[in-house]
């Protein structure tokens, strides 16, 4: 008898003489242990990894299972969540021969087998009763499964030596992930090749980084100051010089690096050409740009489609979103498992992945290896997961071939404290290597604003701060909140511009693209209207604007310093005015009160340049001193028991960046966006494929879930799908503010005559 691992996708084999046509089960777990071993060897555990390869479908050689693949419903017989019986699972053999052959040492594999459909799972109260001697249900799987292998498959092979993961026990769970991606992305590869071959070419094609660097090199050479190329001004010079600092600096050993440079000073082509170099010179397979926010995801992956074509570039993020003409089949391949040489990404999807259980999210994860991830805007690593997230970056620099870039004009402490209390203790990143010669001298070198701090003793009203606004003829006032930015708003001229995370994505695009011409228009003098603008901090993620006043309610010095950039970005002026003031309300409690009371603590004591370069580091150092640093316990979570019980599942549902359990989505009918409409019958009527749910993000707008619920009450939205909420009434959504969410309803008309 011939055993399959699949049947064909159209369904059922012939019955006389048609097993052909079926995926074998020796070549399909041959196949995965060959292809999940040469992804592992970059972190030199090959063998294990081919060993799970060739275990990982063991229960498939049941009777049950085979005579399921057989039958009509076989091309889906290797999908476990599908299958009807639990005479036809097969993930549970693999792990208890593990087991049975390597005692507790061969739950490394039991992890990774067991996991390979539904996704890692916890130790406690998962996997030891899944596996445990008294479940009869998978003894019976394992003992059927084993009396049909050959022997030459369950033969023992050299046990797994944890003397040799990296990292030791802090990395186990780590290495874990990364071989359970190995083993879950050689599965899929195989599987698809026999189910679609044509998925399986479609992931050829891009280009090698050696052929983007050339790229790169053209590109550059058009930007050379003066000749024709960019304006030869001193902000252009010094652009240039720290590219040919980050060219020079790339033959440097792998490991941390940090880029230092104000906002405008170049970063982003700056850090690139690092990358690209560093990769050449060290055989790196490709650059993960991770990115805080999907505003600057979207705007950086524009700049490198300019540089490479927009085939080069995979895009991969929630609300990822490209034409038909732009989107590729190969494209769409690579956000699966991020094996193209160029990968634009948010922080979410970087580290979320790094701690996931899903086999989706943790596909990708092997291919981190020998790669160059640059992590732009680092000073947004969130706070409260930071002790987990230094203590990968710590395990991938070390020992999976990767370097890391901390590219940010704020560079934030991330360096190993110790304290008096123990339990404020960071593990840090001790060997970073600063790219820039000296950084202290490139800010006074680029200092082109002069910050005006406020009287720490007097709070300003709303009515004062637009007062001294309607008297500026360009001007960006930044606050904290969007409440605060329609209050603000609110007692402006009627034509001053808003920004808020309560207009959607396109609206914001829409706003962001007029202030932009309108700054143009204003300095080559075709424009004489005054331009105010009202902004949340989200203009601050990446918005490359450049207004000669900017305004901001005190914060944290890293918002300041952000805001700042937003100040004669180009130099066109010899400094550009920033003013800070306190609103007579504190930022609001959390990160952004501890924030500003850290901001506070720093500059009062400090009689120089509010942004000096020397204030950022004792200011993270109060900032993290305030935080607990893995208030989640993810490190607990991940750190094995003496019988390698680690708690996969519950740090993976822990270790959530965007904590959207309070929150909801609405999706709205933007007017600017065209065929809205349309996109959202689509949605009401059933609709929820992957393309229709992307394009459908820009104009999504995201609200606590308490506020949803008033607002279905109303019959305000509606609840198409589960959690899927769309705007009902024309008068939820105005075309200058945004969503009206009853917490910071809209206001009549401004009525402050100027």
């Amino acid at each position: 008898m011939r055993y399959l691992a699949h049947g064909r996708p159209e369904g059922g084999l012939p019955g006389n003489g048609g097993e052909d046509d079926g995926h074998g089960l020796i070549d399909h777990l041959e196949a995965v242990g060959r292809l999940a071993g040469e992804f592992a060897e970059p972190f030199a555990t090959a063998e294990i990894s081919r060993l799970a390869g060739l275990w990982h479908d063991l229960g498939k050689y049941r009777p049950g299972f085979q005579e399921y693949v057989r039958s009509p419903l076989g091309a889906e017989a290797h999908i476990e969540g599908r299958v009807p019986s639990r005479d036809k699972t097969h993930s549970t053999a693999g792990a208890l021969h593990a087991i049975e052959c390597f005692g507790h040492v061969g739950r490394t594999l039991a992890y990774l087998i067991a996991g390979h459909h539904g996704g890692l799972r916890d130790w406690a109260g998962g996997l030891d009763a899944r596996l445990s001697s008294a479940n009869a249900d998978a003894r019976r799987e394992y003992d059927e499964a084993r009396a049909a292998a050959p022997d030459e498959l369950l033969a023992l092979d050299a046990a797994p030596d944890l003397k040799k993961v990296p990292g030791g026990s802090s990395g186990c769970a780590l290495w874990l992930r990364m071989l359970f991606s190995c083993l879950v992305d050689a599965d899929f590869l195989d599987t698809e090749s026999f189910m679609d071959e044509g998925k399986a070419q479609a992931r050829n094609g891009f280009a090698t980084l050696a052929e983007l660097a050339a790229h790169f090199d053209a590109h550059m050479e058009t930007l050379k100051v003066g000749a024709g190329g960019t304006a030869d001004t001193p902000v252009n010079r010094l652009r240039a010089e720290v590219l040919a600092q980050c060219r020079n600096c790339a033959a440097e050993p792998s490991g941390l690096f940090s880029l230092t440079v104000p906002t405008g000073g170049g970063k982003t082509l700056s850090s690139l050409a690092f990358a690209l170099e560093h990769a050449r010179i060290h055989g790196k397979r490709r650059i993960v740009y991770a990115i805080p926010y999907t505003s600057i995801v979207e705007q950086t992956a524009d700049v490198f489609a300019r540089i490479f074509g927009t085939e080069n570039v995979v895009e991969h993020h929630s609300q990822a979103e490209a034409d038909d003409k732009d989107e590729t089949a190969r494209s769409r391949r690579a956000c699966e498992n991020w094996d193209a040489p160029l990968v634009v990404t948010t922080n979410v999807q970087l580290f979320e992945s790094l701690f996931a259980a899903k086999t989706s999210r943790c596909r990708k994860l092997h291919n981190l290896a020998d790669s160059v991830i640059v992590l732009d805007e680092a000073q947004c690593l969130p706070p409260e997961f930071l002790q987990p997230i230094l203590d990968v970056l710590n395990l991938l620099t070390r020992h999976y071939g990767v370097s890391v870039v901390l590219c940010t004009a704020t560079q934030p402490a991330l360096t190993s404290r110790s304290y008096f209390d123990a339990a404020k203790n960071r593990r840090g990143l001790d060997a970073v290597r600063e790219i820039v010669a000296d950084p202290p001298e490139l800010y006074r070198r680029l200092k082109r604003v002069e910050v005006r701090l406020p009287d720490w003793d007097k709070r300003s009203s709303w009515e004062e701060i637009a007062a001294e606004l309607a008297g500026e003829d360009c001007v960006l006032a930044i606050v904290n909140t969007r409440g605060d930015a329609r209050k603000l708003w609110q007692l402006l001229p009627k034509d001053t511009l808003h920004l808020s995370a309560l207009m959607c994505g396109a609206h914001r695009a829409e706003v962001i693209a007029e202030i932009k011409q309108r700054l143009k228009d204003k300095r080559e003098g075709r424009d004489d209207r005054p331009l105010r603008v009202v902004s949340t901090s989200l203009v601050e993620a990446g918005v490359d604007v450049s207004f000669p006043v900017v305004y901001r309610a005190f914060a944290g010095l890293d918002s300041i310093a952000q805001a700042a950039g937003r100040c004669n970005r180009e130099g066109e002026q010899e400094h550009g005015r920033v003013v800070v003031f306190l609103p007579q309300q504190q930022a609001p409690p959390g990160h952004q009160r501890l924030a500003a009371d850290a901001c506070r603590d720093v500059l009062r004591n400090s009689d120089g340049d509010p942004l000096a370069l020397e204030l950022f580091e004792p200011y993270f150092d109060r900032l993290y001193f305030g935080i607990d640093l893995d208030k989640k316990g993810i490190v607990r979570d991940l750190t094995p028991g003496r019988g390698l019980e680690i708690q996969f599942r519950t740090a993976a549902d822990n270790f959530r960046l965007i904590d959207d359990e309070d929150q909801a989505t609405v999706f709205v009918r933007y007017a600017g966006y065209p065929g809205i409409d349309a996109l959202l019958g689509k949605l009401e009527t059933g609709g929820s494929e992957r393309r229709l749910m992307r394009k459908l993000q820009r104009c999504a707008v995201t609200v606590k879930k308490r506020i949803v619920d008033r607002m279905a009450m109303t019959g305000d939205v509606l609840e198409v799908q589960p959690g899927c909420f769309v705007q009902q009434s024309s008068s939820l959504y105005d075309p200058v503010l945004g969503l009206r969410d009853d917490e910071n309803a809209v206001l009549p008309a401004p009525t402050l005559v100027i």
